[in-house]
């Protein structure tokens, strides 16, 4: 990696998202054998975890406070947040709330059905200035040919937007899937600058296995 860049992921869990098993020491651990610089961690509705571990982690790993907020809409996530967001809101209250906080708004795996994604409401956000960043890739999209990706790429180059990258890892083995090589920055006005030189390094990894499979019952 080229002097004074780092390696961000964008999009990653911690076990208070409710749905992920990742710790913050596991995202600590994971994070320094991946080697990423950056941590943005947006917990679904919850922000608790990211606080504290920008609080209290000391050492060359860096916190961005995020939170993926479940909007009327659909999910946007905020990065740079000083306080949390309440979900099921109107999506412009929220992107109104997040900048409110001097955040930046993050628009999450926005075409892919699977998931909470707002679909044709992406398009209306950007269209109004109401978004900052298209997450281009997702490494949980389950999409062999990258449609859902390709095209979240081209709502983003259709309105000038910068392009983030995210493994959205929601187990330890996740982290490391999907981050951005880019330029250092300090706080949410240079993160948005030197995310238009940012190089992404990515590959699909799906969610490790919760649960073992129980043999069927004789009979």
């Amino acid at each position: 990696m080229r002097p004074g860049w780092v390696r961000v992921d964008c999009h990653l869990h911690s076990v208070a998202s409710g749905d992920a098993i990742t710790t913050l020491d596991q995202i600590a651990e994971r994070a320094a054998a991946e080697r990423i610089d950056v941590v943005c961690i947006t917990d679904h509705n919850e922000t608790s975890a990211a606080m504290h571990a920008a609080a209290n982690w000391a050492g060359p790993l860096r916190v961005i406070v995020g939170e993926e907020i479940r909007t009327q809409a659909g999910e946007i996530i905020g990065l740079f947040l000083t306080e949390r967001i309440p979900y099921v809101l109107p999506a412009l209250e929220v992107v109104a709330r997040i900048r409110a906080q001097g955040g930046v708004v993050y628009l999450p795996h926005p075409f892919d059905a699977a998931r909470g994604s707002l679909g044709a409401a992406a398009e209306r956000l950007c269209a109004d200035g109401m978004a900052d960043v298209v997450e281009v890739f997702n490494a949980k999209i389950a999409d062999p040919a990258r449609v859902f990706n390709r095209r979240a790429a081209e709502l983003a180059a259709r309105y000038g937007l910068p392009g983030g990258a995210g493994s959205d890892a929601h187990d330890p083995d996740g982290i490391g899937a999907a981050y951005l090589e880019m330029p250092d920055f300090d706080g949410p006005r240079e993160f948005l600058t030197q995310l238009a030189l940012a190089e992404i390094t990515a590959e699909y990894r799906p969610h490790a296995v919760r649960y073992a499979r129980r043999p069927a019952a004789p009979g």
